[in-house]
């Protein structure tokens, strides 16, 4: 599913993040596993109408797009189709019942924000996800007390790839933009990112459910684990 935004166009040209004083991450597919609880909430949708199931690794790269992305893969409709409203709100209803059932940080994150907490480094969460399964989903994970900001989708009237969001964050940071990285599995997280006057990483190893690849996102840096992610942020911080 290719996004409508055009990409970002950097002048800068160099491979380098420069100093940064705080780090966003994107939640969905990038902090965390959440694809195998988002499947099943669309696969029980699919039960319910006697619909067979589609398989996981089918659903996992639409797991960034949530309910348009999941609703998309298992039902071949989009926003536009009458059905699709109502099809979203029972798609979530299936979700916050069973929001953090198999979803886990994925490996090699817990080392990241350890690292970053242990440096002094200032970290928070901007997602697409709105905010009454965010903050339920981010305290299930542990992270609710150590998060210097969680931003959702609904926090401001504009959700990624507008850079409303960001700003938000940095504000709640109290940080410059321009001295933030953003993390993100997605094509948004760049454009958002780049909007926001934030330095971007590229995370290649989420979901990435675009039919551009990462390395074509014009994102200061791509990582392929969170084991490279990381020694990135080492490196700028």
């Amino acid at each position: 599913m290719s996004d409508p935004t055009p990409l970002p166009q950097r002048e800068d040209t160099e491979n380098t993040l420069g100093f940064c004083h705080a780090v966003l991450f994107d939640l969905d597919g990038t902090l965390a596993d959440t694809a195998p609880d988002l499947a099943a909430a669309v696969n029980k949708m699919r039960h319910d109408r006697g619909l067979e199931m589609v398989p996981l690794e089918q659903l996992r790269p639409l797991a960034s797009a949530g309910a348009r992305g999941l609703i998309g893969g298992a039902f071949g409709i989009g926003p536009e189709d009458h059905e699709f409203a109502s099809m979203r709100e029972e798609f979530l209803a299936n979700y916050e019942a069973d929001l953090c059932i198999e979803t886990t940080l994925f490996p090699g994150i817990a080392e990241v924000l350890d690292d970053l907490d242990a440096r002094g480094v200032r970290w928070g969460i901007v997602t697409n996800k709105v905010a009454r399964l965010t903050e339920p989903l981010v305290a299930q994970l542990g992270l609710e007390e150590r998060a210097g900001c969680v931003v959702s989708g609904d926090t401001t009237p504009h959700s990624k790839p507008h850079p409303a969001p960001l700003l938000h964050a940095a504000r709640d940071l109290n940080i410059a933009p321009e001295r933030v990285v953003y993390v993100g599995d997605d094509l948004r997280d760049v454009q958002a990112g780049f909007a926001a006057g934030m330095k971007t990483v590229a995370a290649a190893y989420g979901y990435c459910g675009n039919d551009i690849p990462p390395t074509q996102w014009h994102a200061q840096h791509v990582v392929q684990s969170p084991a490279e992610l990381q020694q990135l942020l080492r490196d700028i911080g």
